[in-house]
Parts: C-alpha cells; sequence; structure tokens
C-alpha cells in the first residue's frame, strides 16, 4: 500500500504568513493531510474553514511549548509544572476537536536550566509518565491519540529530555496505555542512533507518526545525505505502515519545486498528483 504524506505547515510554504494559506498551498500542491506544531495565533475555526475549503484533513497538532521566553519547549516531563500542562493539554483537546484532529504531540520539555541531567532523571520520569497517564485518560475519552516524540540531544536540542526511541518504548511501557503512541522522526532516530532498518522493525508496533527529513541538513528526502529514502519508503510499505509520513523540514529554495521527489514517488507507484490511485481517477 502507498504511503500517505502530511504537509508540515510549521516548516513548509514559510514564504506564507500563516497556518490557513499555507495549508490552502499545500492542498494545492497535491496534499491530501497537513499538521503543525502549536497553532499559536491561528483561530480553530479559520483552519477548519480552510480545511475543509481545501478538502484536507489536519492530522496532528503539537500541545503548547509553555513559556518558550524562559526556554521552555514542552511540559510533560517538566517537574513542578504538571498544572500549566494540563492547562495547555486541555487547550490542545479543544483545538484539536474543533479542528477534527485525532493525534496530539504530548511535548516532554527540557531539562531545567542548570540542571544536571543524570541527577533530574528520575524526577523527570515520573513526572512524564503521571503526566502521559492522565492525558492518555483525557484522550481516551475524545478517541484521540497521544504521541511521544524522541528530540535528539546531539545536534537539535541539547536540553531535550526524550531522545531516543528505546527510551521512549520503556516510557510507554509503564504508562500502560494503548492510544499513546510513538512519533518516530526519522531525522532524530538516524543522528541519535542510526541502524534505521532494525529500528522500523522494532519498534513497528508502537508507531502512531512518521516524520522525514535528510541528515544533516534536514531538508528535502531527495537532498544530499545520509538517508536512502526511496529504501525506507518501501521499508515502510512493507512494513504495512497506513499512518501518515509528515514532511517536517526545511526546504532548501521554494516549497513546490523541492517536492520533485514526492510526485517521483506518486509517478513511482502508478498514482495521480495527490496519491490517488491512476484507476480510479
Amino acid at each position: 500500500m502507498a504511503l500517505r504524506f502530511s504537509a508540515n505547515l510549521s516548516w513548509l510554504f514559510p514564504q506564507l504568513p500563516a497556518l490557513p494559506p499555507r495549508l490552502e498551498a499545500a492542498a494545492a500542491a497535491g496534499f491530501g493531510a497537513v499538521e503543525a506544531a502549536w497553532p499559536a495565533g491561528c483561530p480553530a475555526q479559520d483552519l477548519r474553514a480552510a480545511a475543509e475549503r481545501a478538502g484536507v484533513r489536519i492530522v496532528l497538532l503539537n500541545t503548547p511549548p509553555g513559556d518558550q521566553e524562559a526556554g521552555e519547549m514542552g511540559l510533560a516531563a517538566v517537574p513542578g509544572r504538571q498544572a500549566a500542562f494540563r492547562q495547555g493539554l486541555a487547550a490542545a483537546v479543544q483545538y484539536a476537536k474543533a479542528v477534527g484532529c485525532p493525534r496530539i504531540h504530548l511535548m516532554a520539555g527540557r531539562v531545567p536550566q542548570g540542571a544536571d541531567r543524570a541527577a533530574v532523571a528520575g524526577d523527570m520520569e515520573t513526572t512524564f509518565v503521571e503526566n502521559l497517564r492522565y492525558a492518555a485518560d483525557l484522550l481516551a475519552q475524545e478517541d484521540m491519540i497521544g504521541l511521544v516524540e524522541p528530540i535528539n540531544n546531539r545536534i537539535t536540542d541539547p536540553r531535550y529530555y526524550l531522545n531516543t526511541p528505546h527510551q521512549a518504548a520503556a516510557i510507554l511501557e509503564k504508562v500502560g496505555r494503548p492510544n499513546l503512541k510513538l512519533q518516530l522522526d526519522l531525522f532524530h532516530c538516524q543522528i541519535m542512533d542510526g541502524n534505521l532498518s532494525r529500528n522500523l522493525d522494532t519498534f513497528f508496533p508502537l508507531i502512531g507518526h512518521i516524520q522525514i527529513a535528510q541528515v544533516p541538513g534536514r531538508h528535502e528526502p531527495d537532498s544530499p545525505g545520509e538517508l536512502n529514502f526511496p529504501y525506507i519508503f518501501q521499508l515502510l510499505e512493507s512494513l504495512g505502515y497506513t499512518g501518515y509520513v509528515g514532511c517536517e523540514y526545511a526546504p532548501k529554495g521554494d516549497t513546490l519545486e523541492g517536492l520533485g521527489w514526492l510526485r517521483s514517488y506518486w509517478e513511482s507507484r502508478g498514482l495521480q498528483r495527490g496519491g490517488t490511485s491512476k484507476a480510479t481517477e
């Protein structure tokens, strides 16, 4: 089965000033789905209206990052910020309901400034597990999926708490909720561990969403780099992956001109622009 791709509106079409026109541009490029980080400043009704006009699904949003001026990037694992996490989660659920989004990335957050990672690891894991159980129960009431995403601490975010799929899998096991899944960004996974074929196979039962970007530049999949995306796409198909593949990368130039890799994928699978079967057109 051919893969389904989602345009990350927080990264693609950066020349457009707001999420609704970015969504419209993604639809015009052939995407049937979009995702975004926390949609600050964009009323839910505006994004939903744009999605309905374009016939596009909104498939993933993040929880709010917290106090970014204070260096926060998520709150789920940050001791002492449980009330703020729950408040942000409630806002994310309300927004996701309004736009018809079934998945929320529950951002773990950073090791507090000045703290030693090893010294606070136990408290952060305890906080994370408690907050994830609370989130899972709340999300279950709305038939939503919660996601946790490992982010590399070698290049992107040295203080981020959750860094590898192994760590995420261990935490998900402790939480023990079926509506919590792994959001596996192959950019981060390659930087932290590599071994993508084995990791995809090992963690496949936990995966609820995948994101892609070339390593190390974090540009288009067909830009120069370490990852062989034609092979990876075939591997995901062979594993039977039916979720979305989020395009979370920084375009090297014009977003539309840089989508040749996606058009080539569709053509190689006998699909029309947009990923629909030629036989059904």
